[in-house]
């Protein structure tokens, strides 16, 4: 079965950090693009920032210089290092990435993850 698992949100006051990890498991074949959401209550998930196989990355205007992307492609793991956190950034965090898995036949597609709460407050 594949999957990814999320860990690492929790309860933090403003101006604190956090660092949240993905990992991808199950018979995966390749993983392309590996990004982060985040959905708020009563709003839409967005993206909050990607990166791709070569490294390159891209941020949410509202996280940026705030908010580091990494993957380590041995472990099959994408992390998101929060710092400076905001009342603002209070959600949940998902993971995503575009992968080809389960079958050798099988074409590249999302898979997401179940998601970790974080909430940021006093």
């Amino acid at each position: 079965q594949v999957q990814l698992v999320e860990s690492g949100g929790d309860l933090v006051q403003p101006g604190g950090s956090l660092r949240l990890s993905c990992a991808a498991s199950g018979r995966i074949f390749s993983i392309n693009t590996m990004a982060w959401y985040r959905q708020a209550p009563g709003k839409e998930r967005e993206l909050v920032a990607s990166i791709t196989t070569g490294g390159t990355t891209n941020y949410a205007d509202s996280v940026k210089g705030r908010f580091t992307i990494s993957r380590d492609s041995a472990k099959n793991t994408v992390y998101l290092q929060m710092n400076s956190l905001k009342p603002e950034d209070t959600a949940v965090y998902y993971c995503k990435a575009n992968m080809r898995a389960g079958y050798r036949t099988s074409l590249p597609r999302d898979y997401w993850g179940q998601g970790t709460q974080v909430t940021v407050s006093s």
